[in-house]
């Protein structure tokens, strides 16, 4: 597949991108959406949260608003979201499927600084696989709500892996994520020192929402966070 032929398919026909099928072993292959702009200075390979695959409208949000900011994105699912379920796979089988998807956008896009990252799960997947062995060519990662703990359990255990990731990383948490304790968060990533770089988003929940009587507005969080996003991905480049 000629990547010109890539970009004029997903600029003129189809907003949502361009669909693949991934092969991560063989028992399992996955479907993917690349979006690719015009002039795009980085490509991030994006996974879904737990409960949402790639289509979900936040996912195509991140996708859509990074484009606009001149960032291409390789959106994919993993297996169980591919086959309708609701339960997680083993971390080993998301492993797979993380380096499968960054391997899949290095093949596609050999010329753009490659990142990888998430939604929440994904994110913690991807950078368990990145602490395991580091994924190839791979800058840096950027966690969108990194699921820190969960809901009502505060505990920094989930993320002891960060401890072996040497490349930089990006999180994006609002205050008020049931998921991520900030009081554990930010010593967290003080510890991680100058590899990790946290945006706080105000009044935002782990879906980066915010309540309407705090005076703010769930897109300006958007705009925010995509700033953030898109501006850190250029310099790590």
């Amino acid at each position: 597949m000629h990547i010109e032929h890539v970009a004029l398919w997903v600029s003129g026909l189809d907003r949502m991108g361009l669909t693949l099928t991934i092969e991560v072993d063989a028992a399992h292959s996955v479907s993917a959406l690349l979006l690719l702009p015009e002039r795009a200075s980085a490509c991030l390979v994006l996974a879904h949260g737990a409960g949402a695959g790639m289509r979900h409208p936040s996912m195509a949000s991140l996708a859509e608003g990074l484009a606009e900011r001149g960032v291409a994105t390789l959106r994919y699912q993993f297996p169980y979201m591919e086959q309708g379920g609701r339960r997680p796979d083993p971390p080993p089988l998301c492993h797979a499927t993380v380096r499968a998807a960054v391997a899949e956008a290095r093949r596609l896009l050999p010329d753009l600084a490659l990142f990888a990252g998430g939604r929440s799960f994904g994110g913690r997947m991807t950078s368990q696989a990145q602490a395991i062995e580091p994924l190839a060519d791979v800058k840096g990662l950027v966690f969108c709500a990194f699921p820190l703990h969960a809901a009502g359990k505060p505990d920094a255990a989930r993320a002891a892996h960060l401890a072996k990731v040497r490349i930089p990383m990006l999180f994006l948490q609002g205050t008020r994520d049931a998921l991520a304790d900030l009081r554990l968060l930010e010593p967290l990533i003080a510890e991680l020192g100058s590899r990790a770089t946290l945006k706080i988003l105000d009044g935002a929940d782990h879906s980066f929402h915010v309540l309407a009587r705090s005076g703010g507005s769930d897109e300006a969080v958007r705009r925010e966070m995509l700033d953030t996003a898109a501006g850190w991905l250029t310099a790590a480049r």
